[in-house]
């Protein structure tokens, strides 16, 4: 039986190639969280349905298009195929691991070159939303927002010459489980948290704070400010003069939420002081590499997210609200559901809950929750 990896279906949606999809999950698991592409056509049809109505659904799909049929794990979609290819569908295969593989893939794709012959990769978890970052110069290497698959960073820098030397955490995450302290004690590389958001860490770590700086290589720097809004310790990076790390402040076309600790009422404002102070008078030509991405319209052409600060400011809705009392109205009238879990999560990465593999997984399943 034919089968298509998360990694090869990834690298087909983000190239912009037409991807047809047959999701035999749940109806009400499939409105929730499904895969998302520019030129990805998808159908739902539970597999009970499809085991009952195979001849009827067989006249519903393209005949001219690999059907790739999608389920939770990989296990039902592999049954789906047989039924179909038994009804004569020839081209068709399936996802290998289902939305669980899709929900942990991690795709890298550059960003740019920096001085000293560095380069700056994104990292895009394109099933989850999640955006993370690796800069390498001179055989050392830094991570900004890992998520909790750190082979993939330890991989990539290995196959890169380079070592991971510091480890960054922008906030306190909720809506996914951090691999930053686990990330650094694997390489025993300097680990890097704001300390407003320290709500009780059970384990030690640099503090990320105003004015600290950070050299990989011999002359890439990274510089933090203190960016409160989506936490109380959100901070902010800016990465050899050029590009502008927002961690959950800012997006592409959204602003990030401020209420997963349940305080949107003091951090609304803080977010409002943000975006419309100390934001503005940054350079316009800073390039935008946010922690979180919405849709996949935001994806470019050339599979990255990013955008330079002076066309976000343009082009961004919820940049266009001045007046604080029509800001805060904004923000608070179009939170969407919070993320699955986003309490076990938050104490997951405060290191006060160890859970196992399987459950870190399920904690995570869902979509990406973390905009306005």
């Amino acid at each position: 039986m034919k089968s298509i990896t998360v990694q090869e279906l990834a690298r087909k949606i983000l190239a912009n190639e037409d991807v047809f999809l047959l999701d035999i999950r749940k109806e009400e698991d499939y409105n929730d969280w499904s895969i998302q592409g520019r030129n990805v056509g998808s159908m739902n049809i539970p597999f009970k349905q499809l085991e009952n109505e195979t001849e009827y659904i067989k006249k519903q799909l393209p005949e001219n298009q690999t059907i790739y049929v999608v389920c939770a794990k990989g296990i039902s979609s592999q049954k789906g195929v047989e039924i179909l290819e038994e009804a004569g569908v020839k081209d068709i295969t399936y996802l290998e691991g289902g939305m669980t593989a899709w929900s942990e893939h991690l795709e890298p794709m550059k960003i740019g070159d920096l001085s000293d012959g560095g380069e700056l990769y994104q990292f895009i978890r394109i099933g989850k939303g999640c955006l993370s970052y690796m800069l390498m110069a001179n055989g050392e290497a830094a991570v900004i927002d890992p998520v909790r698959m750190t082979a993939t960073y330890k991989n990539f820098a290995e196959e890169n010459d380079s070592t991971i030397k510091y480890v960054l955490d922008t906030h306190l995450h909720a809506d996914h489980i951090s691999g930053g302290k686990t990330l650094a004690e694997q390489t025993e590389a300097e680990y890097y948290f704001p300390p407003k958001d320290d709500e009780g860490l059970t384990f030690n770590y640099s503090k990320l704070e105003d004015g600290t700086t950070i050299t990989v290589g011999s002359s890439v720097q990274i510089s933090a400010f203190y960016s409160p809004g989506h936490t109380i310790g959100s901070t902010s990076l800016t990465v050899d003069n050029k590009y502008l790390m927002t961690g959950d402040i800012l997006f592409i076309d959204s602003i990030g939420r401020p209420d997963l600790a349940g305080k949107a009422d003091n951090w609304v404002d803080d977010l409002h002081q943000t975006l419309y102070g100390l934001y503005e008078d940054l350079s316009k030509d800073l390039i935008v590499l946010p922690a979180h991405f919405g849709e996949m319209k935001e994806i470019n052409d050339d599979g990255t997210i990013q955008d330079n600060l002076e066309n976000i400011y343009k082009k961004n809705d919820h940049l266009q609200v001045e007046d604080e009392e029509k800001f805060r109205h904004l923000v608070m009238d179009n939170l969407p559901p919070q993320p699955n879990s986003h309490e076990e999560i938050r104490k997951t990465n405060m290191g006060k809950n160890n859970p196992e593999e399987d459950e870190r997984r399920e904690m995570e399943a869902g979509p990406n929750r973390c905009a306005v």
